[in-house]
């Protein structure tokens, strides 16, 4: 048998909150949930799925309905309570996609562009002080993190403080974030040091910062 993931507790949990967004509780519902969270961890393609979790093409087409119907959209928004935005870090991520999926079907926007890697898709989230993820977009890979910034930062809430690597060093990014009177801190990660400038509002100027050790 497949490593598992959820222990009782834990779905018995996740279980009423699937429940909420009208996900139908079928018999087998936990188990295409653990099939889910197996390929997310493994990375592999859904016809690659063990066969003790069941026919993998009905497994993809749950999770491809779940899906459509923003179903598991719903799910990430109602879990997001009162973040703590003392902080609000921002970044991007990129996934490679399947090397067929070019060719997918269907006219909504798939986030699939062309980077050095082939096909891929980035994902830009903002997480609040705590790591916990408050809101997040998609985007082709080759979209730029500061050009994708904006669309970011008038979704989430407003923060005392937002940290961004360099790649949201730009005016614009700026200038949209003193609009909301709050600080930003933009840095180069080096290793586990991190070297932070502090952006101020009265000024022009980033101000270096001494640097951070992250344990």
């Amino acid at each position: 048998m497949a490593r598992l993931m959820l222990s009782d507790e834990l779905w018995s949990k996740l279980r009423g909150i699937m429940l909420q967004p009208r996900i139908y509780d079928k018999p087998t519902l936990r188990l295409i949930v653990e099939a889910i969270l197996y390929r997310m961890r493994i990375g592999c393609p859904w016809r690659d799925l063990p066969a003790e979790f069941g026919c993998w093409n009905s497994i993809y087409q749950q999770f491809n309905r779940w899906s459509s119907k923003a179903k598991l959209l719903c799910i990430f928004k109602d879990r997001v309570h009162d973040p703590d935005l003392e902080w609000q870090f921002i970044d991007g991520s990129i996934v490679r996609a399947h090397q067929h999926s070019s060719g997918a079907t269907g006219h909504e926007n798939q986030a699939i562009g062309k980077s050095v890697g082939g096909n891929t898709t980035k994902t830009h989230m903002a997480v609040d002080a705590c790591s916990v993820p408050i809101e997040f977009d998609l985007t082709g890979g080759g979209v730029h993190d500061c050009k994708a910034a904006p669309a970011l930062i008038d979704k989430v809430p407003i923060s005392e403080h937002t940290i961004a690597d360099k790649g949201y060093d730009s005016e614009d990014v700026r200038e949209q974030i003193r609009k909301q009177e709050t600080m930003i801190l933009t840095g180069v990660s080096i290793n586990i040091a991190i070297w932070l400038k502090t952006y101020l509002l009265d000024s022009n100027i980033f101000v270096p910062l001494p640097r951070v050790m992250i344990n």
